[in-house]
């Protein structure tokens, strides 16, 4: 029989699916967070919210943080504090909704990560791979435009795969995206983005669309809509052919296209709107992509900044003259 905090978990879940329209893998990555510690709740013989206390939480997190992978290996401080975060959410609900007296999650210390910056592509990079594809076949049409549009608009993958093609407005050069908690967002689109949609949309899609394509924008090879795995694949394949040796996902378009418009002059908040985030933190971490980028630039360029020679060095080899 299913604990009182099994049920409660589930009522959450179907809170975030219906009320607050999060899309189906966010929620599933909730779901397995939760369902971890429902389980260990159920160990510890805690069947209530209302009996959670401090402590079981705690335990919950030392014990994820000190756990292993089937493989073997230790579970990633960034796995750990995901799903501190899904639990700590379950709580502040349960206690908004009248489920449970006090918060026991609210003294919990979240562990410290450490900094990962985005690794963004450089311009010419960029420029090699949205070329990559054959423009003189319907996929290569259709791959062009999918690099153009993550690219020209900073999508996420989840967002570009859900376009339908009334989404798109080529006559204003802009695209309607449904992003993260069901919130829309209008975003811009350049010349480049424009031209290849309009190829696509002119030559490619047509011969790609069956009677299961409906609206959607882009198709696959038996005319559905394509799938997050399927947009990877095109990138993995533009990267071959563009002699892209490091591995490269969708998102790191996404990361070139914020680096890209800091380092041309934009403003963050700016920014910050075009990529959909809630909170201009989130976009202040590609502010450091940008500063450590011109401290390299300064660093390797500027004649004060090089490494002082030691006596009877040679310029430029660090090597005592002979």
């Amino acid at each position: 029989m299913a604990t009182a905090v099994a049920k409660q978990i589930r009522r959450y879940l179907d809170h975030l699916t219906v009320e607050r329209g999060l899309s189906e893998h966010t929620v599933a990555a909730y779901r397995r967070d939760l369902a971890r510690y429902g389980s260990f709740l159920m160990q510890r013989d805690v069947r209530s919210v209302r009996a959670v206390t401090d402590a079981d939480v705690a335990a919950f997190v030392a014990g994820l943080s000190a756990s292993t992978h089937h493989d073997g290996k230790p579970y990633r401080s960034s796995s750990v504090v995901r799903s501190l975060s899904a639990v700590r959410a379950f709580h502040r609900w349960m206690l908004a909704e009248g489920a449970a007296d006090r918060d026991p999650t609210a003294g919990i210390v979240r562990p410290k990560l450490p900094r990962k910056l985005p690794r963004p592509l450089g311009v010419e990079e960029t420029a090699a791979l949205l070329e990559a594809p054959d423009a003189t076949q319907p996929r290569g049409l259709r791959d062009r435009a999918i690099l153009e549009l993550l690219y020209g608009a900073g999508l996420r993958v989840s967002e570009l795969v859900m376009l339908d093609v009334d989404d798109l407005d080529l006559e204003d050069a802009g695209v309607r995206v449904l992003g993260k908690g069901s919130k829309e967002r209008d975003v811009p689109l350049g010349d480049f983005a424009v031209r290849e949609l309009r190829s696509y949309l002119a030559t490619a899609r047509p011969s790609l669309a069956t009677a299961r394509s409906r609206s959607a924008l882009f198709l696959n090879a038996r005319g559905g809509r394509l799938t997050r795995q399927g947009v990877t694949d095109v990138l993995h394949a533009a990267a071959r052919r563009a002699g892209i040796r490091r591995q490269l996902s969708p998102h790191v378009l996404r990361h070139s296209f914020a680096t890209h418009l800091l380092e041309g002059g934009a403003d963050v908040r700016v920014v910050q709107e075009l990529l959909g985030h809630a909170s201009v933190a989130t976009t202040q971490v590609y502010t450091l992509v940008t500063k450590e980028h011109l401290l390299e630039v300064y660093a390797t360029s500027h004649p004060r900044a090089r490494r002082t020679r030691g006596p009877g060095e040679r310029r430029g080899t660090g090597k005592r003259a002979g």
